[in-house]
This record gives C-alpha cells, sequence and structure tokens, in this order.
C-alpha cells in the first residue's frame, strides 16, 4: 500500500474533481503534496522525485485552473494531472531517481536491494508504471477529444484508468514480494576488507564472515566468491576492499 500513500496528492485530486469546484480540488491536492514533500525531507533529509514532481503538478494545475477557461478546465483538468505523473515518472527513469525503487526497496534487506535481480524487477516495474500512465492519459484525453457520449466519457476518463491505477499497484507490491520469497537464489553484492598480504584461503574466510554477519541470526551464507582484484584504501594501503557474492539460506543446524 506504501505506493499509493505517494500517489495520495493524484488520487485526492481525482476524487474531488468531479465533487467540488476545480479550484478547491486543486489547491486541496496541492496543500497534501506539499505536507508529503516536506515530510519526505525530514525523513530522508532529500525528498524523492514523487514529492517534488506532485508539488509541481498542482502547483501548474492550480494556475491553468485560475488562468484557462472553466470550460477548457473542465474537459482538460483530468488528462492534464494524469500526464502530471506520468512526466514524473519517465523523468525519474531518465535521471535514475525512479520512485518505483524507492518504495519496493523499503523493508527490503540491503543485499536483495542492492543485488542485480532487484535491479531488473524494478527497472520492470519503473516501465510497467510508464505504461500505465500512457494508457491513462492517453484514455483520459479521448473523450474531450472527441467529445464522446456520456456512458462512453465514463468508462474512459474513469473505469479504465483507475482499474489501470489499481492493477499497476497490485503489481509492484507482488512482484518484489515474489521475488524476495526466492530470495535465497539472488546474488547479494557487498565488500570487506583485507590486508593486502592476505592468501586466498584468508580472503576466502574473511568474506564468509563478513557475509555471515550481514545475512543475520537464522541465515547462513553460501556460495561465496570474491573478486578478481581488490582497491587500497585511501589513507591505508596495506589494506584493500574486496567484492565479494554470496547467496542466502536457512541455517543448517
Amino acid at each position: 500500500m506504501g505506493i499509493l500513500f505517494g500517489f495520495a496528492p493524484w488520487i485526492v485530486y481525482w476524487t474531488l474533481v468531479g465533487n467540488v469546484p476545480l479550484l478547491v480540488a486543486a489547491v486541496v491536492a496541492l496543500v497534501i503534496a506539499a505536507v508529503g514533500l516536506a515530510a519526505g525531507r525530514i525523513a530522508r533529509t532529500s525528498a524523492g522525485v514523487l514529492e517534488i514532481g506532485s508539488v509541481a503538478t498542482f502547483l501548474a494545475v492550480a494556475a491553468l485552473t485560475l488562468l484557462a477557461s472553466h470550460s477548457a478546465v473542465q474537459r482538460w483538468v483530468l488528462p492534464l494531472s494524469i500526464a502530471g505523473i506520468l512526466l514524473v515518472t519517465v523523468v525519474g527513469v531518465l535521471t535514475g531517481s525512479s520512485f518505483v525503487h524507492e518504495f519496493t526497496a523499503a523493508g527490503q534487506p540491503q543485499g536483495v536491494v542492492d543485488s542485480d535481480v532487484f535491479g531488473r524487477v524494478t527497472s520492470r516495474l519503473n516501465w510497467l508504471w510508464i505504461g500505465v500512465f500512457g494508457a491513462m492519459t492517453v484514455s483520459a484525453s479521448i473523450p474531450p477529444i472527441l467529445w464522446t457520449e456520456a456512458s462512453l466519457t465514463y468508462v474512459l476518463s474513469w473505469v479504465i484508468p483507475f482499474t489501470l491505477l489499481a492493477l499497476g499497484a497490485l503489481a509492484t507490491k507482488i512482484l518484489p514480494d515474489l521475488m524476495t520469497a526466492g530470495a535465497g537464489d539472488i546474488e547479494r553484492k557487498t565488500t570487506f576488507v583485507a590486508y593486502h598480504e592476505a592468501t586466498i584461503d584468508e580472503l576466502y574466510y574473511l568474506a564468509t564472515e563478513h557475509a555471515n554477519r550481514e545475512v543475520g541470526a537464522g541465515q547462513e551464507a553460501y556460495a561465496i566468491k570474491v573478486g578478481s582484484k581488490g582497491t587500497a584504501l585511501v589513507g591505508d594501503e596495506s589494506r584493500q576492499s574486496w567484492p565479494s557474492t554470496y547467496k542466502v539460506r536457512a541455517a543448517r543446524r
């Protein structure tokens, strides 16, 4: 459900827009977006792309509501607000600060988050959300372009877009959980420190000890591999940082 809280300004706006004056809906959504931005800064010291994008979107929506004609705003406000979150998603992917990664990483072990499998799942979810918001924007744009009949307008503007939104949120919840269920098959990445003169046996011993400290109680690391080259530590050339990978399984008694 975490990702739905990130969408809160849009969800509130879409709920209000057909029931209250358009400017009121835009201002309420903007206030919620601003609160979310402030909360993100407090919790993480830096705001995420979704929080920044929601503030920018509803500033623009509020400005358009004030400046454009009422009939034009009434026709286009829904597809434009959806296009705003589509733009936020695309910008996040292009800048490497995707909101999808933020929400799917929450509560996951760091080893899982750093794994190649997690990266692939996040990438697919990024494109899933781009597809969802793109399809929502197209569907909601058809009625104001074609002036369709009321029943078809209802389906294109509301039923299809919000069914897609719900399916996207469900996929974002299920896919990372399926991935975590097979966490033992994920090759996790880490680094450990060893003296420059360490032998290969010593390196594997240190890598094993380090990996077991990371996985915690009730689990053990296996299939441990050490990288081919270490990197000298800054200010201490006698020690090196070595890359290693490992998998995790339940500890054997």
